[in-house]
């Protein structure tokens, strides 16, 4: 496939969109209409003896450029389909050429490039820092860290300037809604060990939940939030939303997800966790779970009186 196709297809799809009438679809129409665009476009240029026309293409070719066009404007450009793929469980990026793809089965695989150059790799991350998330977020050398969570429910983390190249990590949960049950059905705990976690969050117990990377604390956790009546108003924080608890089921229909929040480019704005730990204890909450505990939120968290 013609990477100066795509971005020729790409430029234009992004002029169709700029146009009056586009601008105030939603995500959805506009997407569909990115679509169609796509293949008007791809069939102008057909025979057109221009340096894009590349002779004939199969529907199937041509489903594919149409597909890395959206991926550019609505996703994560070449990267998108290792975010897709459900075998993935991890994607680590040094560099826009040095990518590789950790598997559900423990496999580990070197994968092709991303973006033609690092520098392409970080406006990539910049444009995904500005499109997802509930604010836009920076990535820059004044602000050289970026956390997000991408649609689907995907972590990405990313860094620049401190790296000899941009680095990123994507990780993706194949258990999103997992039970204690269900856990003990994969083997992951015992029998008694789940009713004592069980009594544990019935109890109002405060737990932490800890252990290394890629160890299933957040597959834990979710599961321990399963237990918890669906009467009960739960409030989670995190600095990037990850724990996906207030989506995908109706086991908690009365809850508030709150994110920290970077400072803007004129240095405002900021809300750390510690902030919204605090702000939740105004929420009239019957729980308060805390995605990551790394700085001065511990301090907050103390026993709850309920």
């Amino acid at each position: 496939m013609s990477e100066t196709l795509t971005a020729t297809i790409r430029r234009r799809v992004a002029e169709d969109l700029a146009a009056d009438g586009a601008t105030s679809m939603d995500t959805d129409d506009r997407r569909e209409f990115a679509r169609q665009r796509a293949y008007l476009h791809l069939d102008a240029l057909a025979g057109s003896a221009g340096p894009e026309d590349t002779g004939p293409r199969t529907p199937s070719e041509e489903q594919e450029l149409a597909q890395a066009v959206l991926d550019a404007l609505f996703g994560l450009g070449r990267l998108q389909a290792l975010v897709d793929d459900d075998r993935i469980e991890n994607i680590d990026i040094n560099g826009c050429d040095q990518v590789w793809a950790t598997f559900a089965d423990g496999s580990k695989r070197s994968m092709g490039a991303v973006a033609d150059s690092d520098d392409d790799l970080v406006d990539l991350l910049r444009s995904a820092a500005g499109r997802f998330g509930l604010t836009e977020r920076r990535f820059d050398t004044a602000r050289p860290e970026l956390d997000l969570q991408l649609p689907g429910g995907a972590r990405l983390s990313a860094v620049m300037a401190v790296a000899a190249r941009p680095a990123v990590s994507i990780r993706r949960h194949r258990y999103a809604d997992l039970t204690l049950d269900e856990l003990c059905a994969l083997g992951a705990m015992d029998g008694g060990l789940r009713s004592l976690l069980a009594a544990a969050v019935r109890a109002r117990r405060n737990i932490v939940v800890s252990g290394a990377m890629n160890s299933g604390k957040t597959t834990l956790l979710r599961a321990l939030a399963s237990e918890i009546d669906r009467r009960e108003r739960i409030v989670t924080i995190e600095q990037a939303f990850e724990l996906g608890l207030d989506t995908g089921s109706d086991r908690h229909p009365d809850m508030v997800a709150l994110e920290a929040r970077p400072a803007n480019i004129e240095g405002e704005g900021r809300i750390p966790v510690a902030d919204l730990v605090r702000r939740s204890l105004r929420m009239n909450a019957d729980r308060v779970i805390v995605g990551e505990v790394l700085g001065d939120e511990k301090s907050r968290l103390t026993p709850s009186p309920r």
